[in-house]
């Protein structure tokens, strides 16, 4: 094995290893970071030669100990953004020009920061993976030599400290007492991370959880089957969802029966149809999806039914002319990349991420498909809200002031500041602001101001929960005789929209809510006339077939 290393440091690590042979490997003092472990072993990611499996090399270099399980874990959450600066040279160090100067040496033996945690983890992720699809042994061992370098520097700069420490939280925005009749503080709030969870991220590092009573952690869920599992499982207290996923959950659609309430929208718009720069010039207009993958987040999604509307208007069938995949909004841009998806309709900031990746090109925002759509919302269970009424009330509270919060442009790029941190989005954060304000790149050669790209009015309009049920039953999700009449859509949204306490609470911080539950809702091809939702569905699939 060939180790990159000065003799002299190594002859003197084997003379400590041979002096300290009757210890447990366990008790051998590290002299690079202090801690103990295998003090040779920060050498031996280095060697020439490494399994050729991924999975087999990051076993190895758990066994010689070059770093933990969740050293790992937090190397695959780190971005460059994070370490681009001398700052993070000097905390390795630590006033010890040794431990400084072996950082900065393995950083270049990856050719730099970037090239270790961003090719390995973080912003040329889609690169890499591009270039997956010509591998060869060089760039394969590259890689995986990046991999193993980005984990030894998190361990070199995490060891003897808690890696998992949150960032300081700003002071709560106003300063006003918190609820006293609180059953619950400690909280753990479930998010995917993507800008639609902004009112929820923010909260945390922005302090309006601790304006409203509660020591609240939102907790990264990797997909939204994950979310909806560990709903079900009582493990998280509240939940970032799908404004649709409280109606299919609470009707026994895709899962068990487990009612959930639809508290407040998180963001209005925010989505886009982003097409993979391989079709560039090929796409204008939703009959050119023809024989496309087209990925979404979810199928009880309003991606997947905007999906579906504006495909249908281009003379396709969703189910027969396309195939709509379910992809975890976090591996969506990597899939466009490698040509696993043709195109998708995700949340935000992956469109942009493909763009800022040059995987794809933005082809239609939602807004234009529907100005003032929902996307995601602010739910909790039946039995937790019953459980812990007062508790709920604040909470919901909480993110209805976030949201109004975020709503205002004046803070988005504050907020992008905040959650483009690696404990939320882990985003680059001008792809996070470019979203946020509404400037943004479209992968065209445009540059576009478009404010409201996304925006956060907390409101649940009931005639957002009549057109997700219209549309369910539209798309055979919901089966037409729980949704036929007037009666049935009032019973299904009033069960599950909180319309009315949203109301209530969006007036007590201040706000001025519609006193209207219903509105008319203009669309890109058509408007929802909520009186009738069942004769807009027959409208449909008499004009397209579908």
């Amino acid at each position: 094995m060939v180790l990159i290393a000065n003799n002299d440091k190594q002859k003197k690590w084997d003379k400590l290893y041979a002096q300290q042979g009757e210890l447990s490997q366990l008790d051998i003092l590290c002299l690079t970071c202090g801690g103990y472990h295998l003090t040779q072993d920060h050498w031996k990611f280095m060697a020439e030669e490494m399994p050729k499996d991924p999975l087999e090399m990051i076993d190895d270099l758990i066994k010689m100990r070059v770093y933990k399980q969740d050293s790992l874990a937090l190397a695959q959450t780190i971005s460059a953004a994070d370490l681009r600066t001398e700052l993070f040279f000097k905390t390795i160090g630590r006033t010890n020009p040794e431990r400084e100067r072996l950082a900065r040496e393995l950083a270049g033996l990856a050719g730099g920061l970037d090239q270790a945690f961003s090719a390995a983890f973080g912003h040329r992720s889609a690169e890499f993976f591009s270039d997956a699809k010509r591998i060869n042994g060089t760039s394969r061992r590259r890689f995986l030599r990046n991999v193993a370098i980005g984990a030894a520097l998190v361990t070199l700069a995490s060891c003897g400290q808690n890696a998992d420490t949150p960032p300081p939280t700003a002071d709560a925005p106003d300063d006003v007492p918190p609820p006293s009749d609180l059953e619950k503080t400690n909280l753990k709030i479930g998010f995917i991370p993507i800008t639609c969870a902004t009112p929820i991220i923010m909260s945390e590092p922005l302090g309006f959880y601790k304006k409203y009573g509660f020591d609240a952690s939102v907790i990264k869920m990797p997909s939204w089957a994950a979310v909806r599992d560990s709903a079900i499982a009582g493990e998280l207290d509240a939940y970032h969802m799908l404004a649709p996923m409280p109606i299919a959950m609470t009707l026994g659609l895709g899962s068990a029966t487990f009612g959930v309430k639809l508290a407040s929208i998180e963001n209005i718009n925010g989505q886009a149809i982003t097409v993979s720069n391989l079709h560039k010039g090929k796409v204008n207009g939703p009959a050119d999806f023809k024989g496309f993958t087209i990925g979404v987040p979810f199928p009880y999604s309003m991606h997947n039914l905007l999906l579906r509307y504006y495909l249908a208007t281009g003379g396709l069938d969703p189910d027969l002319d396309v195939k709509i995949e379910a992809v975890p909004p976090p591996d969506s841009v990597a899939k466009l990349a490698v040509g696993d998806i043709d195109a998708m309709l995700m949340p935000d900031p992956f469109n942009q991420r493909a763009v800022f990746e040059d995987a794809g090109f933005i082809h239609l925002l939602t807004k234009d498909l529907w100005p003032g759509h929902p996307c995601c919302a602010f739910a909790a269970s039946d039995e937790w809200i019953d459980a812990n009424p007062n508790t709920f009330r604040a909470l919901n509270k909480a993110i209805i002031d976030g949201a109004g919060y975020a709503s205002d442009p004046a803070n988005r790029r504050e907020i992008a500041t905040a959650i483009s941190e690696r404990a939320f989005l882990n985003q680059p954060e001008e792809v996070v602001a470019a979203v946020l304000t509404g400037e943004f790149d479209d992968g065209l050669g445009n540059t576009q101001n478009i404010p409201d790209r996304i925006d956060f009015d907390p409101y649940p309009w009931q005639s957002f929960a009549h057109w997700i049920s219209g549309q369910m039953v539209r798309w055979n999700f919901l089966p037409s005789d729980q949704a036929s009449t007037k009666e049935e859509y009032d019973e299904i949204g009033k069960d599950i929209f909180l319309t009315d306490l949203a109301r209530e609470l969006s007036k007590e911080v201040g706000q001025t809510p519609p006193e209207d539950e219903f509105r008319t809702e203009t669309l890109k091809f058509d408007t929802f006339d909520p009186a009738d939702p069942d004769a807009y569905v027959q409208q449909q699939i008499e004009e397209y077939g579908v």
